[in-house]
């Protein structure tokens, strides 16, 4: 097996793997970097051209994993795509929302290469994006040669997907992002045991080890204390969260919590494709047995829309809970407005609940201390942290040694490092090193073909 990561940055961002089996050519993901622009933001897609891409197989519906896929369908116009039934019930909606940002993007920040593709290149497509249930075995060739395909629940977010091949007689195995953890609105991984011939594998919390107390259960209590706390005092709490995935599971914890009398009352805004999110998720709760939302919980909870006018630097001093993206304060969302304005007020808190790359603002003001300075360079503000800035051990993905474990019991001959910041692989690399002496690890330098 052949593999390249066409992701030019590394790290996490523009998620693409090109994968080489015998004759046939494979692409795992196809991307978008948030942290860049235009078409610095896609994989590179070079090493594609010239040849027949056989398959693009979609691992979930967060954009550093599908923001490319109109762009590699178009150069590769033959091509099916395959992901889990749930992910093809969520993917074009996603699409259609980039399509909008990138348009907004186009006039406030004058990047000549946006749009990436159109609402009506999205809508021609559908015809080739095919969902295929989990644990279904599905064959195909190329010119000479045959893989089988099986994907496996990741948990994560709804439709994730671990992806199982098998060539001649060999196993291989991408775990995709992966939560062995069940969530409120979503039952955790179930991943085969046993061998594997290849294991690629994310390692986004490679740096973070879960203290002791800190288990999902105990996460969401302190999560809902620190947001009565924060009410009572007379403060707003700020929820910054993944549209897709992560908003779904915090209205469904404050849900729960509301409705066993243990959050105070307040109001509780949020909105946007979030929001719209909720109505697919209801719908897929209904038709399979992996996602579990009702829509209903929106009308229970009283939701309101987010003001439509936030304005930068001003606290609207609304004594409230707000929900809304971007979950890593990226600029010109409406979570980098508000938290510009909520941050210089000590009544206030800003919690985060999933993954914040170091270099976001969200990483950023997270690795600040109280009373330093910030700078929101987009919205022109300068404040001083007073606010609280709280984590919750909330992640969608798994605990760095629950990935080991998984890595070491399979026995794998080779295994490849993914999806993680530098120092994240290089804990996985040493752990290995130790605990899995006779496997092959390799950490690909980006745009590097290997033989794995």
């Amino acid at each position: 097996m052949k593999l390249t990561d066409l992701n030019r940055d590394g790290g996490i961002g523009a998620n693409s793997l090109f994968v080489q089996l015998g004759d046939l050519n494979i692409l795992v993901d196809c991307g978008l970097n948030p942290k860049s622009v235009g078409r610095a933001a896609t994989p590179d897609l070079a090493k594609l051209r010239g040849l027949t891409l056989d398959l693009i197989i979609i691992t979930h519906c967060h954009l550093d994993h599908i923001g490319s896929l109109p762009v590699v369908m178009r150069e590769h116009p033959n091509t099916p795509v395959i992901m889990t039934t749930s992910s093809r019930m969520l993917i074009e909606r996603m699409l259609h929302n980039s399509a909008n940002v990138m348009m907004r993007q186009k006039d406030e920040a004058n990047i000549p290469d946006y749009p990436l593709f159109t609402h009506d290149e999205i809508d021609r497509i559908g015809k080739r994006l095919n969902g295929l249930p989990f644990g279904h075995a599905k064959h195909f060739r190329g010119a000479k040669d045959e893989i089988e395909i099986i994907l496996h629940p990741a948990g994560h977010v709804a439709g994730a997907a671990a992806v199982e091949m098998h060539y001649k007689h060999r196993q291989i195995f991408f775990t995709g992002d992966v939560l062995f953890e069940n969530q409120r609105t979503l039952l955790g991984a179930k991943f085969p045991s046993g061998h594997f011939d290849t294991l690629i594998t994310e390692t986004t919390r490679g740096t973070t080890e879960r203290p002791v107390g800190k288990e999902r259960v105990n996460e969401v209590a302190r999560l809902v204390t620190a947001i009565n706390d924060t009410i009572q005092r007379g403060g707003s709490f700020l929820l910054p969260v993944f549209a897709l995935g992560r908003m779904q599971e915090v209205l469904a914890i404050v849900h729960d919590a509301r409705k066993f009398g243990r959050l105070v009352e307040c109001p509780i805004f949020a909105s946007g494709l979030g929001m719209d999110l909720a109505d697919y998720f209801d719908e897929i709760s209904r038709k399979t047995q992996h996602v579990n939302f009702s829509r209903g919980i929106i009308k229970e909870l009283k939701i309101k829309p987010t003001p439509r006018k936030l304005v930068a630097g001003e606290d609207p001093k609304q004594n409230a809970l707000y929900i809304i993206s971007s979950g890593m304060l990226v600029e010109r969302t409406p979570s980098y407005t508000l938290a510009s304005g909520l941050l210089g007020n000590a009544q206030n808190t800003i919690g985060f609940v999933g993954y914040c790359d170091p270099d976001t603002p969200g990483g950023k003001l997270l690795a600040s201390k109280p009373g330093d300075t910030f700078v929101f360079e987009t919205a022109h503000v300068k404040a001083k942290i007073k606010a609280r800035v709280e984590r919750f051990e909330l992640s969608g993905h798994a605990d760095r040694e629950e990935l080991l474990e998984f890595a070491i019991q399979t026995g794998a001959r080779s295994i490849v490092l993914t999806h993680g910041d530098p120092d994240a692989r290089a804990w996985f690399a040493a752990q290995l090193a130790e605990k899995a002496p006779k496997s092959k690890v390799l950490d690909p330098v980006p745009l590097q073909t290997y033989q794995v």
